[in-house]
């Protein structure tokens, strides 16, 4: 059995230390109250600052960046923290665009992270779709990240991207063994586009998640930002409305405070 700290920084935020290797999923450290514009007519503003600073984070050995043209995933104060980390785990178009030491992964290519005195840590690239059907060309390529290493118990650990519910992600649980699931939420949606999804709910996430049989289940990404449609208190009665007891694997986390989970 591993134990991880899981940091919750904020928004899609989270800083995982497991074995000596510090890896921080999309950095967000801007300070509350900016507009935010994402194209085509959407924008949003920043509610609430991180948990904790990006002068506070530390050293890291990675950043797994799920896409980087969004500022709500990749803002400009945790942009100017991609250079202090090893790599930078992303899309492929994110990866070029990045440049420096970016990695570009496809859904379901691979990469490994290797430090002398640590065990490897294997990173597959997952699928995802960060709206509507047909919309890739405006919204862009993202991807999820499941993370392996010698000694887990439950499984892998799966970083789910922003992305709605749809073939391609429900094949995550299809292909892989999935012990934690930490899951962007949030709902989006804008004026624009009207009831149209850009990430899922509660109710898509226990659709998705229950088949896993995940041992835990991280929401994410559910607040913060004025264009998340969908809240912890909503999120927490769709979760426990939710067949099968799927509440009860279901582990919030406070924000700021580092939380011991065994994977």
């Amino acid at each position: 059995m591993t134990d991880v700290q899981i940091t919750h920084i904020g928004g899609p935020t989270v800083l995982i230390e497991v074995g000596g290797w510090r890896l921080l999923t999309d950095p967000t450290f801007d300070a509350p109250g900016r507009r935010y514009f994402f194209g085509w007519g959407t924008m949003s503003r920043k509610l609430q600052g991180p948990a904790v600073a990006a002068a506070d984070i530390g050293a890291l050995d990675a950043v797994l960046l799920s896409h980087d043209h969004h500022d709500d995933n990749l803002d400009p104060a945790g942009r100017t923290l991609l250079a202090s980390a090893q790599t930078v785990i992303t899309t492929q178009a994110g990866a070029r665009r990045l440049g420096g030491n970016a990695r570009g992964l496809a859904p379901w290519e691979t990469t490994r992270l290797e430090h002398e005195g640590r065990v490897p840590i294997e990173i597959t690239a997952t699928p995802c779709r960060h709206g509507p059907p047909l919309s890739r060309p405006i919204v862009g390529d993202v991807v999820g990240f499941a993370l392996g290493w010698e000694g887990q118990e439950h499984g892998l650990l799966w970083i789910s991207g922003d992305t709605v519910l749809y073939e391609g992600v429900r094949e995550v649980p299809r292909r892989l063994d999935v012990g934690t699931a930490i899951v962007h939420l949030g709902g989006v949606r804008f004026p624009v586009s009207g009831p149209l999804k850009y990430t899922m709910t509660a109710e898509d996430a226990a659709e998705l998640c229950a088949p896993m049989g995940a041992a835990t289940i991280v929401p994410i990404h559910y607040e913060g930002w004025k264009h998340f449609r969908q809240g912890r208190a909503a999120a927490e009665r769709a979760f426990a409305n939710a067949p099968g007891g799927f509440a009860e694997h279901v582990r919030w986390l406070e924000l700021g405070r580092p939380a011991s989970l065994s994977v």
